[in-house]
């Protein structure tokens, strides 16, 4: 029995208690475990939820009299948790997380991943977010396109001023109450649900824990109705008013309202197999659990210390979280063979795409690589969007893990908002983290917005990793940049006040050219002015970038008369020109055609051009690109004759489309194809 006086705090899995109220029955018990608690019309089916009881011994939650799961040995038997047949493996199993935040919705793809792994039924996400998270999880799921998932999302700001009015010490917050709402919030005809905790691993199908209460089927939307009916809002909310007559807060979140309600109405609970909730806080007595199973369902780091809590045996238990929070989460899209499951229009026609690709095509793999749908996480760190300002600029660019080292000395050199877009398999993104956090420069900067595109296929997706910084850059204009370039240390400052000068934005379409340079000394005193800059150059300590490999690309900017100008100057658009230039927020995206090396700038600056955005040169701004190897695609480009042929066919279908999209406007960059190709 639970003790009198303040009730004893039962495992997290406990919380789950409400759908056992609402007769969703998270953790059900059988039918004869039901006639025991039942006892009238009026009570309630019974669940199986954990606990460590007085004694020591891990049997799960029993409020009862009396605890007829165990044998004295503390072992779980009994004919209320006999081993149940797995539901149909096209049932369809519904799962409710409670996610909020930039830190928690990463926790949630990592409990996904393990759900996903040994699943062998098609899921339904019912995701209570606010808008940090459902930005983040949108966005991800979408390009996941994982085959018989379905995800809904509901506001938590609209629960919010349900639970509002509670005291709570828990560290998460509002969050840790939203289980109290979730019956008002799931939709009226969901009969059962399993609501997890995002700190959740599991280690088997979760189809074995639905089997614990499918068995209800029939009889719980009965129960279901009678209890809705019945007002289980009410029911919560009277026993904490009463329960914080003599608490002053919350500690424990929901859980301290589950625990007062059981103590109420001791017949609502019978215990779950422990293995199903192993929790790893520091004074967990669940070793006594996993020593004597045979095998552990679902591990539960429900500590705020999550993997630093002690446990002789965490290492075990962090490895088994590790192994999937570093998964490949490509290789989790797979069908669920035999079960029919309608895949949404645009993963029909990717398919279709796809299907349409000749592998012996010499060009295959970059057919291939411009239709991938990559995984995309956006905000992959928190972050703090800026505050509005009519002519603010956003640093945007892309990297992968070998240009992590330029990050703190572009942050030095940025002070304003950045989107960066990261390319990186799921190892690799785990690897960034650590190394953001190991760093005070980086660690200190809220305004800087990392996302990370995983990685997938052969060639790099580099437009369409642009686009992914593109579209998450907030102010209303943005320096198109490469991370390999650092700009001027004033640049941010001087480009905000050209915007306001040149009256552009609805007054004038323009693209402000950032001149860009060159060293090739990897010790290098960074100039502070034009005048500094102008020197370096006269010494040879600096060039016009690529003067010496591909002068075309960046002649237009006229450097000659950049010496001399102190007023913006408007240059024409000529073949391959690629400047680095300021643009509107909406401006046209990268063509995603291009992957690996060769033509990805000089298309978008040739639509700009289309678009009619006049090219103005900026008197006092300047960029200066940093040595490094070089890139494995520059290198295939220069050996490969194969991949040049591949490269010129996508300018011949870029050119067409043009020449589609713009009509006779385009015909003079036709002529582009006729001059010599870059190295």
């Amino acid at each position: 029995m639970l003790p009198r006086g303040r009730p004893r705090a039962l495992g997290a899995a406990a919380l789950l208690l409400l759908l056992l109220l609402l007769g969703f029955l998270l953790f059900g018990g059988d039918l004869e475990c039901a006639r025991r608690a039942r006892g009238g019309a009026g009570s309630f089916p019974c669940a199986l939820t954990p606990r460590i009881p007085q004694d020591g011994r891990p049997r799960g939650a029993a409020a009862l009299d009396r605890d007829p799961q165990t044998d004295p040995g503390g072992h779980n038997r009994s004919d209320c948790v006999l081993p149940r047949p797995l539901p149909p493996r096209c049932e369809l199993l519904h799962v409710a997380i409670v996610c909020a935040g930039h830190n928690t919705s990463r926790d949630v793809i990592t409990l996904v991943k393990s759900l996903l792994f040994y699943r062998k039924n098609p899921l339904h996400l019912h995701l209570v977010t606010d808008a940090v998270a459902r930005n983040i999880l949108e966005t991800l799921f979408h390009t996941w396109m994982v085959p018989a998932v379905r995800v809904s999302f509901y506001d938590a700001n609209e629960l919010k001023p349900q639970v509002s009015w509670i005291p709570n010490k828990h560290y998460s917050g509002l969050y840790g109450l939203m289980k109290l709402v979730l019956p008002g919030a799931l939709p009226p005809d969901l009969a059962r649900v399993i609501v997890l905790d995002t700190d959740v691993t599991f280690a088997s199908d979760i189809a074995e824990l639905w089997a614990l209460f499918a068995h209800f089927s029939g009889v719980i939307l009965l129960w279901l109705d009678r209890l809705r009916q019945a007002g289980w809002e009410q029911m919560w909310k009277l026993t904490a008013t009463q329960e914080l007559l003599t608490l002053p807060a919350t500690s424990l979140a929901d859980q301290d309202i589950f625990n007062a309600v059981i103590k109420g109405h001791p017949a609502l609970v019978q215990p779950l197999p422990c293995v199903w909730n192993v929790q790893l806080s520091d004074h967990t007595l669940a070793e006594r659990c996993y020593l004597e199973a045979a095998d552990i369902k679902a591990i539960h780091w429900n500590s705020p210390k999550k993997l630093r809590v002690k446990n002789k045996h965490v290492e075990f238990f962090r490895n088994l979280y590790l192994t999937f929070l570093e998964y490949d989460g490509n290789l989790l899209r797979r069908e669920l063979f035999g079960c029919p499951s309608p895949h949404p229009p645009e993963a029909e026609q990717l398919q279709q795409a796809l299907a349409q690709l000749n592998e012996e095509d010499a060009c295959f793999e970059f057919r291939q690589q411009q239709l991938t749908v990559h995984r995309v996480h956006i905000t992959f760190l928190p972050h703090e969007p800026p505050p509005p300002r009519p002519h603010d600029v956003t640093l945007v660019a892309q990297l992968s893990m070998d240009r992590l080292q330029m990050l703190e000395a572009l942050c030095r050199h940025w002070p304003g908002p950045m989107s960066l877009a990261l390319y990186l398999t799921d190892a690799e993104a785990q690897q960034f983290l650590r190394f953001i956090e190991a760093s005070e420069v980086l660690s200190a900067r809220q305004d800087v917005a990392y996302h990370v595109v995983y990685r997938e296929g052969p060639l790099y997706p580099i437009n369409q990793i642009r686009n992914v910084a593109l579209a998450q850059a907030l102010t209303p204009y943005v320096f198109l940049s490469d991370i390999d370039f650092l700009p001027a240390y004033s640049l941010y400052d001087y480009l905000r006040a050209s915007i306001e000068q040149l009256e552009l934005g609805s007054r004038r379409k323009a693209a402000l050219v950032v001149p860009a340079f060159e060293t090739l000394h990897y010790q290098f005193s960074f100039p502070t002015s034009k005048a500094e800059l102008l020197a370096l150059l006269d010494s040879g300590s600096v060039y016009t970038f690529r003067y010496h490999e591909w002068p075309r690309g960046h002649a237009p900017t006229d450097y000659a008369r950049w010496r001399e100008a102190q007023v913006p100057y408007r240059v024409q658009w000529a073949g391959d020109y690629e400047p680095y230039v300021v643009v509107p927020r909406d401006c046209p995206r990268y063509d995603p055609r291009f992957v690996g090396f060769g033509w990805n700038k000089v298309a978008h600056i040739m639509e700009l051009d289309a678009q009619e955005y006049e090219f103005l040169v900026l008197p006092e701004a300047f960029t200066i690109h940093l040595p490094h190897t070089p890139s494995l695609y520059i290198s295939r480009f220069r050996s490969s004759t194969t991949y040049r042929d591949c490269l010129q066919a996508l300018k011949d279908e870029f050119l067409q489309d043009l020449s589609r999209h713009y009509g006779a406007a385009a015909l003079k960059y036709l002529t582009a194809l006729q001059q010599p190709e870059a190295p």
